[in-house]
């Protein structure tokens, strides 16, 4: 029942600060804000979760801190890529123009849905803050591993990705340098190998099989429903051949071939509106 507690206590918190999020949405007009506020939203819980928690506190800051850096980073990045000084992501411009003036009252549902699914993520450290166990074992040694190598290769393709679109012929060619030469997708897939290294650091924590659904739902939500299907449609209408081309001989998550991401189809005049390449933010924005 604490576990429940501490739960609850942390959808109060992540629901203010999307709140506050969804009002700042307002001043700026720009809802990639939302993006800002769900990494934002698991750094604040994992906090809570280490300061206030039973358990052995290394581990638990431990956790927190690779909460915290990643969150951190993203944070930072979605900032000065997606929100200060830039345009609307034309998907959720295209909502706000057509739904005027009750497109920002329809926006504050899906901040909170990302602040319920911030909660539901951050279980790997929810978990990690009732262990007691006084040392680590190997599998959260293993995790720790893991998680810098997904976290340095998830910062390079993002760095590889904002110098190339800098560049004018960014516009209607693919970025195919770096990690980008051997996947589709290189930001997706270290992203998704972070939570795998949060649910198997959370795996050696009483109940810690729970942790293993976090993974699994962003698999699922970067795959299939959001993040890989909306970013390689969009790139279709954009770059047309060339991406197409890109599609034929590159794979979509490298070496490790994951599922194949579900098609969606957009037109001009429906655009669903999802996280893109820049984004991490995997709900669907319903039109």
């Amino acid at each position: 029942m604490e576990t429940v507690g501490f739960a609850l206590l942390g959808w109060g918190l992540s629901a203010t600060l999307m709140t506050a999020c969804w009002a700042w949405h307002l001043r700026v007009r720009n809802a990639a804000v939302v993006d800002v506020g769900w990494a934002a939203s698991l750094m604040l819980l994992s906090l809570v979760y280490a300061a206030i928690g039973p358990g052995w506190m290394v581990r638990r800051w431990v956790m927190a801190a690779m909460f915290v850096v990643w969150g951190g980073r993203l944070s930072l990045y979605l900032l000065r890529e997606r929100v200060l000084d830039r345009p609307e992501d034309a998907r959720y411009a295209d909502l706000r123009e057509r739904n005027s003036p009750a497109a920002a009252f329809r926006f504050y549902p899906f901040f909170q849905a990302q602040a319920l699914l911030a909660v539901l993520l951050s279980t790997p450290a929810l978990l990690v803050a009732f262990n007691v166990a006084p040392r680590f074992a190997p599998i959260e040694i293993a995790a720790l591993v893991l998680w810098a190598g997904a976290f340095a290769g998830e910062s390079l393709a993002d760095r590889q990705l904002a110098r190339f679109k800098v560049r004018p012929e960014s516009g209607s060619t693919t970025c195919r340098e770096g990690l980008w030469r051997f996947s589709r997708h290189p930001n997706y897939f270290f992203e998704w190998v972070v939570w795998v290294a949060y649910a198997l650091f959370a795996s050696a924590s009483p109940w810690g099989i729970l942790a293993l659904a976090c993974p699994a739902l962003m698999l699922y939500l970067l795959f299939r429903v959001t993040g890989i299907p909306a970013t390689e449609a969009q790139a279709v209408r954009r770059r047309g051949d060339d991406y197409r081309r890109y599609q034929a001989t590159t794979s979509v998550s490298g070496p490790l071939e994951l599922p194949r991401p579900s098609t969606v189809t957009f037109s001009h005049t429906s655009l669903p509106l999802v996280a893109s390449n820049a984004s991490r933010c995997p709900l669907v924005m319903p039109t």
